[in-house]
């Protein structure tokens, strides 16, 4: 078993959602699951702001970097820099079906070219001593899922990959939108199955349509991993047991306002940075989802949590609102 076993869970990467305040939150809820970045182009790595891109708070870790990109030499400077920058591990992104990620050449697309994924591995692997792996769909378009994904998987062994995240569904490339992406190709489960059973000793973590720890602990039956994306994201608490359920942790899962206070003293030093309350506010929406106080939650956060110049106070207010109604709502039971 090598150590990659140990990431039995993993936070999918999301454009716009999964940043530094996202990560540094989720990281709150479970010290075990391995969190991903959003995607970041190799060349912004290499051209842009790669403090604004890169940074990130230590407490995150276990965290990856996941890459966006085509030619094996650029993907590798980006990796030495996001392996100096201190990341647990490098991914490539074969998966993203969106027209900017298509219109550079990387992305589902590279699905179509399995040897360059393999070239860019080879490569990153050179540049790197921390994992490298891979991020893909099981096809795009006309692709026959059999063919296609054990092309890429066998090419990205032969190259040194250390594990293989399969988004269980085809990207359509044309005449689908990103979001549409994400829900209307149908899930092929077995498919991943079928992969992980013929190369029983590649990590192979499986993602898409997750939405429960009772799903990912079915699906880890056949796999090595599982990646939630949306579900963790819009209902965050259900991190707050998958170290007890999923890594056999004994630990009382963390209630959302003790998370939330622990998430205090982060807020006020980015606040003190100068970074906007909104920022890390909304990533943290969710907490409350099925409890009541959830929609006043969301609320205060939303519209009081939007100004300039707001202040720690407004995670005390809807803090104390959640309070107040759930208290209500038990004396209205009780009575």
């Amino acid at each position: 078993m090598t150590q990659y076993q140990r990431h039995k869970l993993s936070v999918a990467p999301m454009l716009d959602w999964t940043d530094r305040h996202c990560r540094y939150f989720h990281r709150l809820l479970s010290k075990e699951a391995l969190l991903y970045s959003e995607m970041v182009v190799a060349e912004a790595i290499l051209h842009g702001d790669r403090q604004r891109l890169l940074e990130f708070d230590p407490a995150e870790q276990p965290v990856a970097l996941q890459i966006g990109g085509s030619d094996p030499a650029k993907v590798a400077d980006a990796a030495r820099i996001g392996a100096e920058y201190g990341y647990a591990e490098i991914n490539l992104n074969v998966g993203c079906p969106s027209d900017r990620v298509q219109s550079g050449t990387f992305g589902a697309c590279l699905m179509r070219e399995p040897q360059r994924v393999a070239d860019c591995v080879a490569a990153m692997k050179a540049a790197v001593s921390i994992p490298v792996t891979v991020k893909c769909r099981i096809g795009v378009d006309d692709q026959d899922p059999e063919i296609a994904l054990d092309t890429l998987a066998d090419l990205v062994v032969a190259a040194g990959v250390d594990a293989l995240w399969v988004h269980a569904r085809k990207a359509w490339l044309q005449g689908l939108s990103p979001k549409e992406n994400r829900d209307i190709p149908p899930l092929d489960y077995d498919r991943v199955y079928r992969l992980k059973a013929r190369l029983p000793d590649l990590f192979i973590g499986i993602n898409g349509g997750i939405k429960t720890l009772d799903e990912a602990e079915r699906h880890l039956v056949h796999v090595d991993g599982v990646m939630i994306g949306r579900a963790a994201y819009q209902e965050p608490e259900m991190l707050a047991a998958a170290d007890r359920r999923i890594y056999g942790i004994d630990r009382v899962d963390p209630e959302p306002r003790a998370i939330l206070e622990a998430m205090l003293p982060y807020i006020e030093a980015q606040i003190a940075a100068g970074t906007p309350v909104s920022h890390m506010a909304r990533h943290m929406l969710g907490l409350y989802h099925g409890r009541p106080g959830a929609r006043r939650f969301r609320q205060i956060l939303t519209v009081e949590g939007a100004g300039r110049h707001v202040g720690i106070d407004v995670f005390h207010r809807a803090m104390d609102a959640v309070d107040d109604i759930a208290a209500s709502v038990a004396a209205n039971a009780a009575a």
